[in-house]
């Protein structure tokens, strides 16, 4: 196929504004599937994950055909902890959608994908989505969306962006608010008008640029990447650029993307997105070149990690009960694959059997436990910290910019809790709908731990969005959590007398017949100090019956610790121990007679 039948896109966008969704839409309506096999649900979202918490998390390749045309499409994550994912996808196409909520706007992660896709020089086709939700402001919104691209330099070129109007889940799209909604074809025709041809000569020594990874059950690794200039053969003979030199190696079946499945095909020309198998040395960024005459292209580069969690093997008394990989030998060979395909990730070996794993946030390292806890896999996991930096002799540490949406109500008991974490209010919008948009500057590390009290704070009303803005000199000290926690002072099982009588102490994490095990985290003491409990005690059988005494106990139903919330609750002397069907909070010295109390300062 010709080059100039050929265009590469990215979708990119803010957390569920809907690219998933409208890339559905596409395959629906260019004939990828047959209408009596459309089934109600984001195909492009494949992973178990994903479809849980309705995120994007792995960019993915497919393909459309349109007239003569093959559309390659990247799905890319919305998060601005995926960044690595978003950078790598933006190398491989020649012009992006930008899609846009009607009644949300820009947000951070927006203006974070919008960034690198002018900085690369992409041009972009303004999608507004969602214009039927009851408080859409589209002209509004189109309006700030012309102030993000002045304020983030675009050239008078990318200024020039034609915009379009879509309803994704009903697949439609039109030109002006005032036309009638019929199909995607508007759509379509703006991508093949807008976005260039891949540019590229099929004569020129061959360059291949690798930017994930996939593996196959059938045939192993598989090496994704886009051809810029060459042709690739199925059997042949080429070489793996890499950092520290060419080495040779065999192609063994190449593959292209139609629709969601990889076709096997015999060669690929300039300007296609491939699938390569048989390459079991190639890692991300690498350059396929011909070993007659290599020519490597530029390493893909990605913003470096902000905050880093120790993993490290589970010592708990309960260890090995649950999970199938607990040495740290399996810890470690799962952390390098992991490291093969996420170029945001890095990784330093603390100890034998402990680990510094460094990331983008605590979404991203949260989501990596998750999925690890799933495969089978036990660990603790020690309190986020954040990775600071020496510039001209002063320390700087990471910063991030917040975008709050909440109800004017709470506009008070947000900015009090910010401000108590060193963040400083830099904007505030109100659109007249009952919600205020507050913008913060605050460090990373007052983010820790906030999340939960933010929900708490705003009755889960509220909204907060982060994105990483740069680094400055260190913002002083943060007040850490305010209270204790309630420590188990002894194995066994835990009784509904002993966490009746624990309920005036504050919140409780378990249920009656939990096991537990001393050192173990059993709730959160309201005071400042941790207090040690005997919370299997029962109560004394006597043989003279008292009025009420066979009432039955009520308890108020515990606090549920979810990962991400048993991550940020932790102090930087306790750990959340991870298993395939647990997660229990511990201190890391069991023994109250080796732990000193923590005090409140």
């Amino acid at each position: 196929m010709n080059a100039l039948q050929y265009r590469n896109v990215a979708i990119i966008a803010h957390v569920d504004h809907g690219k998933t969704t409208l890339v559905d839409a596409m395959l629906w309506q260019s004939g990828v599937f047959r209408e009596n096999q459309r089934v109600e649900e984001r195909v492009m979202d494949s992973n178990a994950l994903e479809r849980e918490r309705g995120i994007t998390i792995l960019a993915k390749n497919t393909a459309i055909h349109y007239g003569d045309v093959k559309i390659n499409i990247v799905d890319t994550p919305g998060h601005a902890d995926f960044g690595g994912e978003v950078e790598r996808t933006l190398q491989i196409v020649d012009g992006v959608v930008l899609l846009v909520d009607a009644a949300e706007g820009p947000l951070p992660q927006t203006r974070y994908v919008l960034k690198k896709a002018l900085e690369l020089g992409l041009p972009p086709i303004l999608v507004i989505n969602k214009i039927d939700r009851q408080d859409a402001r589209p002209q509004e919104v189109l309006n700030e969306v012309y102030d993000l691209f002045i304020d983030l330099d675009a050239t008078d070129e990318q200024l020039e962006f034609p915009v379009l109007y879509t309803n994704a889940k009903k697949g439609f799209a039109i030109r002006e608010l005032t036309d009638e909604p019929k199909d995607m074809k508007p759509l379509f025709e703006e991508i093949l008008r807008t976005i260039p041809p891949p540019s590229g000569d099929r004569n020129a020594p061959l360059q291949l640029l690798i930017t994930s990874l996939d593996y196959s059950d059938f045939v192993g690794r598989l090496a994704i990447g886009r051809v810029f200039n060459g042709v690739l053969k199925s059997k042949t003979s080429i070489g793996i650029a890499k950092e520290n030199g060419i080495i040779p190696a065999r192609v063994s079946v190449l593959y292209t993307h139609d629709g969601l499945k990889r076709i096997e095909v015999d060669e690929v020309g300039a300007g296609d997105i491939v699938a390569i198998s048989g390459l079991e040395e190639v890692t991300i960024g690498d350059t396929i070149v011909e070993l007659e005459r290599p020519k490597p292209m530029k390493r893909i580069c990605v913003d470096e990690p902000t905050i880093a969690m120790v993993f490290s093997v589970n010592n708990s008394p309960f260890a090995g009960r649950e999970g199938k990989f607990v040495t740290s030998r399996h810890l470690l060979e799962r952390l390098e694959k992991e490291l093969l395909h996420n170029v945001s990730l890095k990784m330093e070996k603390v100890s034998t059997d402990s680990f510094k794993v460094m990331g983008r946030g605590e979404l991203q390292l949260a989501i990596l436990i998750e999925t690890m806890r799933r495969e089978g896999y036990e660990l603790s996991v020690a309190k986020p910290e954040i990775l600071t930096k020496e510039i001209d002799g002063v320390v700087n540490e990471p910063m991030e910019l917040i975008v709050v949406d909440c109800p004017e109500e709470f506009i008070g008991v947000v900015t009090q809790g910010l401000g108590s974490r060193r963040g400083k209010l830099i904007k505030m919008t109100n659109h007249g709908h009952g919600r205020a948009r507050l913008e913060f500057e605050i460090p990373s590390r007052g983010l820790i731990g906030y999340r939960s009290q933010f929900l708490t704070d705003t009755k889960g009303t509220g909204l907060l969005n982060s994105l990483f803005n740069g680094y400055k000199p260190w913002q002083g000290q943060i007040t850490e959590r305010g209270t204790g926690a309630m420590v188990s002072d002894r194995m066994g099982k835990a009784t509904t007398y002993a966490l009746f009588h624990l309920q005036p102490r504050g919140a409780t994490f378990i249920e009656p017949g939990a096991e537990v095990y001393e050192g173990m985290i059993i709730g959160e003491n309201s005071k400042g100090t941790d207090l040690d409990v005997n919370v299997t005690k029962e109560k004394k059988l006597t043989n003279i019956r008292a009025a009420g005494s066979d009432e039955a106990l009520r308890l108020i139903p515990p606090v549920i610790m979810t990962l991400e919330r048993a991550l940020e609750w932790i102090a930087t002397d306790e750990l959340v121990e991870v298993t395939p069907k647990s997660i229990r909070l511990r201190k890391r010295v069991l023994k109250a007679s080796e732990r000193p109390r923590r005090q409140t300062t």
